[in-house]
């Protein structure tokens, strides 16, 4: 068979209709992702949309959508209903030139709008699951307090940023350059902070859940927690019966506000307690809706709703304990004002490295104000009415504990500190060096009528207690 003889100019009529051919398929292809950018906008924006007549309304909408991105099924479900209803009503099922790997254009939407992207697989296993930590493209996961890689990483930094945009957004918030951060907090005590560029080098997501319910201190001495020993569950009742001022600390995720949690879940009902807090995290309505409890908010950006302002309202609300979520500079000296007159069994946190170095640190603060005070004797007064019983927690073993419960004092010019209980990071074991002092015991006597068994015995071979 003889061929026929070639056609430069068929040839190249030939090449130029499969380009004209291909061309046309790109085009498309490129249309239909547009299309399907355009069409994420406008979900978007639709779902944003304030909905609710009233204000709680509103709120509880937002936390759904909230919820719908961190991963909550039943949300997620309800927001898929509202994006495919959305479609039906504009009458859009499918776009041309647009494919996308799901069942449907409304799931392909929500897991543009919605979706966590690799992050749902971490959420598969919730098991021990704490916190997520997003740093640029690589995640971390947090599971019973141990943090590691994770197994999975965004492709690329633009997928956080979605997610990012997503949360903001939801809220009524944004990034710019004025403000490269934002935070959400949700009823269920679930905490999402993230930052981005050109606040960090690179944008970060911080997905805190809540994950503990039980809020008692027998439930701390059980294995799975192993906080603390009966020992000292008798101790901390007793401490709070003689209404001793408590200082907690410890390193971030040490459970220094479960802790603080627990012990108010000891308290009767009928007490009154006010809680001052940056941000609402201890939810004791939520978790102790019988209680006789009011929560502040304290914003440190406006002047009529900062702590110092709080603290006034609440010194006029007839509080029995005052329970501060963690002492900062501008509200050092109020705090210690309130715990030196009158209001005793009040409970907080601060940072500090050990016991020794609390009372000091809360002077401090107290001195930053600029007012003439000596340091020594504020130190001494601090030392003797604020931080009356200091408890050290770290992550020790696998666990949260409470590695030092101790008496703080004043004695010779400086601070002393008397150990009730210590854990031997050895053996595994508390110990408990020393009992009161004759002053502490005597005061927790009149509380109680009689002191509990467990206080350790006196120091051995002759060691003087501090």
């Amino acid at each position: 068979m003889s061929e026929g003889r070639f056609s430069p100019a068929a040839f190249s009529s030939q090449i130029r209709a499969l380009e004209q051919d291909q061309s046309g398929v790109n085009e498309e292809k490129q249309g239909g992702e547009q299309d399907f950018v355009r069409l994420s906008e406008d979900i978007r924006s639709y779902l944003a949309m304030p909905r609710g007549v009233t204000e709680d309304e509103r709120r509880q909408y937002n936390e759904k959508l909230n919820r719908a991105v961190i991963g909550y099924t039943e949300e997620r479900e309800q927001i898929l209903a509202v994006i495919a209803e959305r479609l039906l009503r504009q009458r859009i099922h499918e776009l041309p030139g647009y494919q996308h790997p799901y069942s449907s254009l409304a799931e392909a939407l929500f897991a543009e709008v919605i979706g966590l992207s690799v992050l749902e697989l971490v959420l598969l296993n919730r098991e021990g699951l704490e916190e997520i930590q997003v740093v640029g493209t690589r995640i971390f996961e947090v599971r019973d307090g141990s943090s590691r890689p994770s197994a999975y990483s965004f492709e690329s930094e633009r997928e956080v940023e979605r997610i990012q945009q997503n949360l903001v957004l939801y809220n009524n918030d944004r990034f710019s350059p004025r403000k490269r951060w934002a935070e959400v907090m949700l009823r269920d005590g679930t905490r999402v902070t993230m930052t981005g560029y050109g606040y960090t080098s690179q944008p970060t997501l911080t997905l805190r859940f809540y994950t503990v319910r039980k809020f008692h201190l027998d439930a701390l001495c059980e294995p799975q927690y192993g906080t603390m020993s009966r020992e000292i569950r008798d101790m901390v009742l007793a401490v709070l019966k003689a209404r001793f001022n408590v200082v907690v600390i410890g390193p971030t995720n040490s459970g220094k506000t479960h802790f603080i949690k627990a012990m108010i879940g000891e308290l009767p009902d009928e007490e009154r307690i006010i809680t001052i807090e940056g941000r609402h995290e201890m939810m004791l309505r939520r978790d102790f809706p019988s209680k006789n409890t009011v929560e502040y908010e304290a914003d440190e950006e406006d002047h009529l709703h900062h702590a110092t302002q709080a603290f006034k309202l609440a010194l006029r609300q007839s509080p029995q304990r005052i329970i501060h979520a963690e002492i900062r500079d501008e509200d050092a000296n109020i705090y210690v004002r309130a715990c030196t007159r009158g209001h005793s069994g009040s409970m907080t946190t601060v940072h500090a490295n050990a016991l020794e170095d609390v009372p000091e640190a809360i002077a401090d603060m107290c001195m930053l104000d600029g007012r003439g005070m000596n340091p020594e004797r504020l130190t001494k007064r601090i030392a003797e009415y604020v931080t009356q019983i200091g408890i050290e927690m770290r992550f020790v073993a696998g666990k949260r504990r409470v590695v030092r419960l101790a008496e703080l004092g004043w004695a010779n010019g400086e601070v002393r500190v008397r150990e009730w209980a210590v854990f031997n990071e050895t053996s595994g074991a508390w110990e408990y060096p020393y009992i009161p002092s004759p002053k502490a015991a005597a005061r927790i006597t009149a509380a109680e009528g009689a002191l509990r068994a467990g206080y350790g015995e006196s120091p051995k071979d002759g060691a003087a207690a501090p």
